[in-house]
């Protein structure tokens, strides 16, 4: 149960099967709260809605009242949220959806309570359904082509907002994977985005990004800060900078990493989120000085710190930034001997009943390993963390499942989430690279075609995926034949495009040489040699 529960009068039961024992043998349909701690909505609802004495009573009546904690339970949020937070969802006792709403006042909440109980008197757990999302067994498969990159390049062509930067003509969102897709397919459009991003979205006061802007032009923005986002916004920035020399572009990645070192490191590792209060963030410094800033959950996750050492490492690498490169050894060192066990499951959180091994875990982790590899020649459990995932979430498809089939309510539906996958695929492309194991490789395609299908429909907030299916389709990697650390690596480590694969050899001879496939189309002994020569061969 989340802290703030006990700040409501509704008597809460934790998810899982004796609550939906509970419904079945009462005759009740269960009513299902998600919240995360970084909501003020969240909060706001708690207060006027689920703290007002008759509402509650009436739910404690009525219905099974089931608390969840969104970021606890990524299971339970992927197949029940109504699209943000908080979600209240109303369900049958068999797990299906009878209806649902995100914010609601005490008015709105009494009519859906009204509404729910007549459809329920009416019609029993014939009311409920299946979510679109869970009713298909695989995802559509198709090929992998140049057309899958394509149609991503013509996506950022058509929906980029020549006014005031970004993709798209209403919310803005700051999309650090397609920035980084856009950064070697379309600059301008990466620059100007990162140019808004830095400009409406960074806290230039206490540092870290919030979370996006409700207006076009990047106004109004949303001010919870979550470490997810704020790691993959400072390995785009970081880029940015390795891109174009933009010292902006590296101060506002160094002001992110000071943010994510002091406000959300918790000594051992980064927690998870920063609430948002718009009278705080809009307060002056001096009164900021003066109030309590908004609430940390300081709880670790596993996949949010893979994607905070990998985005603090690839700052470490483009900037020689000390800081960034020993908070994320901190970082790895802490989750892989907490929240990995023997065989290379992965531990969500540092709860004592946190999941295990859930794709999202095991793809974020991973890609930090991955990182870690490349910049510092550590891999850590990679190759453990990346077979059990593969052992246990892959599918006869090729397709990758985000959990275990089996749990309350529909948890146990299979579900494929193309964010991890896109997120796996990738580090399993640098860890074949990194290993000589082409089986990785083989196992990313065979993940990136089990959605390929649907290439054509996905837009500009997925280019990650036509990003995974370009690296599938031309592979690129750069050996370098000394150990990691030296000048040559370092320097191989700058020069590389971030969708080349840096692999350090320490028993190497000390030439870095890229391959494309079997190929050597360019190759150095020092530094200044390896940049002449990539820079004849440029992609």
């Amino acid at each position: 149960m989340d802290e703030f529960a006990a700040e409501t009068k509704v008597e809460w039961r934790e998810w899982g099967p004796e609550a939906f024992e509970r419904a079945a043998g009462s005759g009740k349909p269960l009513l299902l709260s998600l919240t995360v701690p970084w909501s003020p909505e969240c909060r706001a609802m708690d207060r006027g809605v689920f703290g007002e004495p008759r509402i509650a009573a009436n739910i404690n009546d009525g219905f099974v009242p089931v608390r969840v904690d969104a970021d606890r339970n990524p299971l339970v949020r992927e197949r029940y949220t109504m699209g943000g937070f908080p979600s209240t969802v109303f369900l049958t006792p068999a797990g299906e959806v009878i209806s649902g709403a995100t914010l609601l006042g005490s008015d709105g909440f009494r009519s859906i309570l009204d509404s729910v109980r007549e459809s329920w008197d009416a019609k029993g757990t014939a009311a409920g359904s299946v979510p679109r999302q869970l009713q298909d067994e695989a995802p559509p498969a198709g090929a992998l082509t140049p057309r899958i990159e394509e149609h991503m390049v013509e996506q950022l062509l058509e929906s980029f907002d020549e006014e005031f930067g970004g993709w798209g003509s209403d919310v803005k969102f700051p999309l650090a994977r397609t920035v980084e897709f856009a950064l070697v397919r379309a600059r301008d459009q990466a620059t100007r985005t990162l140019e808004a991003i830095r400009t409406h979205l960074l806290d230039t006061y206490d540092g870290g990004f919030y979370r996006y802007a409700t207006g076009r032009d990047w106004s109004n923005p949303r001010r919870e800060k979550l470490l997810d986002e704020n790691a993959a916004l400072v390995r785009a920035f970081a880029r940015g900078y390795r891109y174009t020399g933009s010292e902006a572009y590296r101060d506002t990645a160094m002001r992110t990493v000071e943010y994510l070192t002091t406000e959300l490191w918790t000594g051992d590792a980064f927690a998870s989120s920063q609430a948002g209060d718009d009278d705080y963030y809009q307060a002056s410094p001096t009164d900021r000085e003066d109030a309590d800033p908004p609430h940390v959950d300081g709880t670790v996750f596993a996949d949010r710190n893979g994607l905070a050492v990998d985005g603090l490492l690839w700052t470490h690498a483009y900037t020689d930034d000390e800081r960034a490169g020993r908070y994320a050894k901190r970082a790895r060192d802490y989750v892989t001997k907490e929240l990995v066990d023997g065989h290379g499951a992965v531990i969500h959180g540092d709860a004592v009943d946190s999941y295990r091994g859930l794709l999202i875990d095991q793809a974020g982790l991973l890609q930090g390993l991955t990182t870690s590899w490349q910049v510092l020649g550590e891999g850590g459990p990679a190759e453990a963390v990346a077979d059990w995932t593969i052992d246990n979430r892959r599918q006869d498809t090729g397709a990758f499942r985000d959990g275990p089939d089996d749990g309350a309510g529909l948890c146990g539906r299979s579900l494929h989430p193309l964010d991890s996958t896109v997120e796996l695929a990738d580090a399993l492309v640098d860890l074949a690279a990194l290993t000589g194991d082409d089986t990785y490789r083989e196992v990313a395609r065979q993940a990136v075609e089990s959605f390929a299908g649907a290439a054509e429909r996905m837009g500009v907030e997925v280019a990650g995926y036509a990003g995974v299916a370009a690296r599938l389709r031309d592979p690129q990697r750069l050996v370098v034949g000394t150990a990691a650390g030296t000048d040559l690596h370092r320097a191989a480590l700058r020069l590389a495009d971030h969708e080349t694969t840096v692999v350090p050899d320490p028993d190497g001879d000390g030439v870095a040489r890229r391959y494309e496939g079997e190929t050597v189309t360019a190759e150095g002994e020092t530094p200044a040699d390896l940049e002449a020569a990539l820079m004849d061969g440029t992609r």
